[in-house]
């Protein structure tokens, strides 16, 4: 086979192997320039005097092979083919599924659907019971608890209170000798719910401490503890409300001069 460089025209003789290992690119031994060698590509050189070997140009479209020579199989030694004896070998018809197959696979797939509810059973399950464990937070999420608050009213059931400490606001407070039992102190404090929804009763953490901030007594009061009437506890505190709290506690001592309000 023979091939031209387009840069200086000189003609080469190349060797399929040559050809193969650079992939039909070349670099010509005279100008060094790169080629593609598949373009001017021939079997026999054309009638002297030799100008230019014909270029081959395509439309884009690739051949098909159509007569195979050689075809290796597994385990097999390689098969030659005869191009007559390939037309006269009838082509081989695809197998069909037997009737009895057909009919086990439809009912292996009647059989999932049971499978298929026990899954979407056990995984509202397990959204149920962590819904359940984290329903403190969700109760008291602002994005979560508008949708929770209409799926109640359409079935009638009744959700507690929302809870945000953060949102009272403590305005004043007073320490004071019991005036009717000794050894004992009454705290007052004036609170308000400075959010925009009823809220439940906060949790109340008192603490003394002496003049270098250590702390001598704490205490915490439930709601039903500082409040008397059950009613008021359930109906918990409405938005812009204010409340005053009074505590009863013991007297820890002269060196309780400090105490800090802590809403839970």
């Amino acid at each position: 086979m023979y091939t031209q460089c387009p840069e200086c025209l000189t003609i080469y003789k190349i060797a399929a192997a040559t050809l193969a290992e650079g992939h039909g690119s070349m670099r010509c031994g005279h100008c060094a320039a790169v080629f593609d060698a598949l373009r001017t590509l021939t079997e026999h050189l054309p009638p002297e005097p030799v100008q230019h070997l014909l270029t081959h140009t395509g439309d884009g479209a690739l051949p098909q092979l159509s007569v195979p020579a050689l075809r290796p199989t597994p385990n097999q030694q390689a098969t030659l083919f005869d191009p007559d004896e390939r037309q006269q070998r009838p082509t081989p018809r695809r197998a069909h599924t037997p009737a009895f197959a057909r009919a086990q696979r439809t009912r292996s797939h009647t059989r999932n659907w049971p499978w298929a509810v026990g899954a979407a059973v056990l995984l509202f399950s397990l959204l149920a019971q962590i819904g359940y464990a984290e329903r403190a937070p969700l109760l008291d999420d602002a994005q979560v608890r508008p949708w929770l608050d209409r799926a109640c009213a359409e079935l009638g059931c009744l959700l507690p209170l929302r809870h945000d400490p953060a949102r009272l606001e403590l305005l004043s407070r007073d320490i004071r000798p019991h005036p009717s039992v000794p050894n004992a102190l009454i705290i007052s404090a004036t609170l308000r719910n400075d959010a925009d929804f009823h809220q439940a009763w906060p949790e109340v953490e008192i603490t003394l401490s002496d003049l270098d901030e250590n702390r001598i007594a704490m205490r915490r009061f439930q709601p039903q503890e500082y409040l008397g009437d059950s009613r008021n506890i359930a109906s918990g505190m409405a938005s812009g409300a204010t409340a005053a709290l009074v505590f009863e506690v013991a007297d820890p001592g002269k060196n309780a001069v400090a105490f800090e309000f802590k809403f839970l």
